[in-house]
C-alpha cells in the first residue's frame, strides 16, 4: 500500500490532474465518515477518482487505503466503504485500465478482502441498499465486472421487472 506520505502521489493522478490532494482526503477517512457519497470527503473522492466511470492510478493507490478503514470496523462502517473499491473494479474492469505495476499488488490484495469483509459485516442490519453494495464487493473481488455492476442495480423496484423479464426470455 502506498504511504500517505509519499511523494509518488504528485506522480499520480485523477480526474483533475494530480493527486497530490488525495492523501489528504483520505485522511479525513479515519473516523469513517458516513455519508450519501455527496458529503465530504466522499464526494471529492468520488469525483476524482471515479469520474464518470474513469479511473486513474490514484484510483488504485487509493483503494487499498479505503478498505484498510473499512477493516478496522466493517460491521459499522458506511455503505460507502464496501461501494467504492467495488465501483472502482467495476470501472477498472470496464475501460480495461491498465494499473501502474507498482499499485498491482496492494490493491489486488485490498479487493482480495472484501469478501471476508462482508461476511464480518453480516451482523449488521442489511437494508436493501446494503445488501446490493455487499454482493457487488463480493462480485467485484471474485469475478467479472459486469455481475458486479447487476448486483449493484439490482433495487427491490428493479429485481421485480428483471425477473419477469428473465421468465419471458
Amino acid at each position: 500500500m502506498l504511504e500517505l506520505d509519499s511523494s509518488r502521489w504528485a506522480e499520480l493522478v485523477h480526474a483533475y490532474g494530480s493527486a497530490d490532494d488525495i492523501p489528504d482526503l483520505l485522511r479525513a477517512l479515519d473516523d469513517l465518515p458516513g455519508g450519501d457519497g455527496q458529503s465530504e470527503p466522499w464526494h471529492s473522492l468520488w469525483s476524482a477518482l471515479a469520474h464518470q466511470g474513469d479511473v486513474y492510478s490514484a484510483s488504485f493507490a487509493a483503494t487499498p487505503h479505503v478498505v484498510r478503514l473499512l477493516s478496522t470496523a466493517p460491521s459499522s462502517a458506511p455503505v460507502d466503504f464496501f461501494h467504492f473499491p467495488a465501483w472502482i473494479e467495476i470501472c477498472r474492469q470496464r475501460n480495461r485500465t491498465e494499473i501502474p505495476f507498482d499499485l498491482k499488488r496492494g490493491y489486488f490484495e485490498a479487493l482480495g478482502l472484501l469478501p471476508e469483509l462482508v461476511a464480518h459485516a453480516s451482523t449488521r442490519e442489511w437494508d436493501a441498499e446494503f445488501l446490493c453494495v455487499a454482493l457487488a464487493a463480493i462480485a467485484a473481488a471474485k469475478g467479472p465486472a459486469d455481475v458486479a455492476e447487476a448486483v449493484l442495480e439490482l433495487t427491490p423496484a428493479v429485481s421485480k421487472d428483471f425477473l419477469q423479464w428473465l421468465s419471458e426470455r
